[in-house]
């Protein structure tokens, strides 16, 4: 692009026109642009937020990776105990015994999923202890038979702290009269609350040693969990640990138990992209009237400058700049607004609750009560490449139809 086309395209963005609706309709076009860049950057943002936070909580409580056996138990589990806490990416790493039953105090009855864990080894895996609402998790000793409850779990049952509650198994015993289920009694000894149902209403922890009594594993156990230094690594390490472990075991991590969630957020991110696209989009039309207009406005300049020697493609170019400066100023503007507001929603968001007297997340509703954000550099950049784009794409049109601009046609009636 030579000088005069960069010159004579920026001069006709700031001269001031014969028509000030090609003004208007240019200010609308920018401020359009800057609004739908600030909309996709915030929202962007405040899903990163959401997502960041519930895999915090999801991972908080449970193993970034786990080891188990295809038969449902693994009897000699020290050694791979030791391949997997020796892994150089294996923070921690400890047994654990599952399995399912059902709860009952009085005249309720809840299924649940139990585990059987090492308080002390457990403690280091994930961070229950600060989600306890009472009692504590290394209240679980061997052969006392004590139960740590989800708090809805324990609200559905009616169940208090030291009340007992009995557990019923699926693995039963044979009698005369039949198959009879496994009866045992539990004290309740704690009481977590997590935020999130899976966990709240249907989990019982119970000491290992307890669980393999009641599961009649003797000495083995259903697998080993493990949390990492890197837990965007665990695919990598699952796969390495996959080749030094018996063929007989297999290794999940959090990125498979939990894949059609973090599906869910990445397809629902793509589709709410598209969505707020609609709006740059939109304002790239205004782009396109405006410079419709802004031609219509020139022919008599477009034929001058065409009879002084200017060729088709610098009549382009010229038009190209006066679409791109409106694009990018708008795209600019939508960038700081987007950035500002997206690192200080913290702070905005309760300010306007507290001006209008309501709330976005109520808690009693919803199980993150903020509204989290999270800026990312990949997406400001996605956001302002695709605006520039479309800003760019709105230009060809208008400036093709200036192009074709016949001098002696556009001076008949000047």
């Amino acid at each position: 692009m030579s000088p005069y086309e960069l010159f004579i395209g920026l001069r006709y963005t700031r001269a001031k026109r014969r028509n000030h609706f090609i003004s208007f309709i240019s200010l609308i076009s920018m401020l359009g642009i800057a609004l739908g860049v600030a909309a996709l950057i915030i929202v962007l943002s405040v899903m990163n937020g959401f997502q960041k936070e519930i895999r915090a909580r999801i991972l908080g409580v449970t193993p970034h990776l786990q080891v188990a056996s295809d038969t449902g138990s693994l009897a000699e589990w020290d050694p791979m105990l030791r391949i997997v806490a020796t892994h150089p990416e294996v923070a921690a790493a400890a047994p654990y015994v599952s399995g399912q039953g059902m709860l009952s105090l009085n005249e309720s009855v809840q299924g649940v999923m139990v585990r059987g864990i090492v308080p002390e080894q457990e403690n280091r895996l994930i961070q229950l202890s600060d989600k306890m609402k009472g009692g504590h998790l290394e209240d679980l000793h061997a052969g006392e038979f004590g139960i740590v409850l989800g708090s809805d779990l324990a609200r559905s049952l009616g169940a208090r702290l030291g009340e007992s509650v009995l557990l019923i198994t699926p693995q039963g015993q044979i009698t005369p009269a039949g198959m009879l289920p496994r009866l045992k009694q539990f004290r309740v000894v704690g009481i977590f609350e997590i935020g999130m149902s899976p966990y709240d209403n249907a989990l019982a922890l119970i000491h290992m040693s307890d669980a393999q009594k009641l599961y009649r594993l003797d000495d083995s156990v259903s697998g080993i969990s493990a949390r990492l230094k890197d837990l965007d690594q665990a695919p990598r390490v699952a796969t390495e640990l996959e080749s030094n472990l018996p063929r007989y075991t297999y290794t999940s991590d959090w990125t498979r138990q939990n894949s059609n969630y973090f599906r869910a957020v990445q397809m629902e991110k793509k589709m709410m992209f598209i969505i707020l696209s609609l709006i740059v989009a939109v304002a790239a039309f205004n782009i396109v009237s405006t410079l419709v207009m802004a031609v219509t406005d020139k022919q008599a300049d477009i034929a001058i400058l065409r009879t002084l020697g200017a060729s088709p493609a610098s009549i382009m170019k010229i038009f190209m700049v006066q679409g791109v400066v409106i694009g990018l100023v708008g795209m600019l503007l939508g960038v700081v607004g987007g950035i500002l507001i997206a690192l200080n929603i913290g702070t905005i968001v309760p300010f306007i609750e507290h001006l209008f007297g309501v709330q976005f997340l109520a808690k009693d509703v919803y199980f993150i009560s903020e509204l989290p954000s999270d800026l990312q550099r990949s997406d400001v950049l996605t956001v302002s490449i695709f605006s520039f784009v479309i800003s760019l794409l709105a230009t060809l049109y208008p400036s093709w139809r200036a192009a074709k601009t016949q001098p002696a046609e556009a001076l008949r009636y000047e």
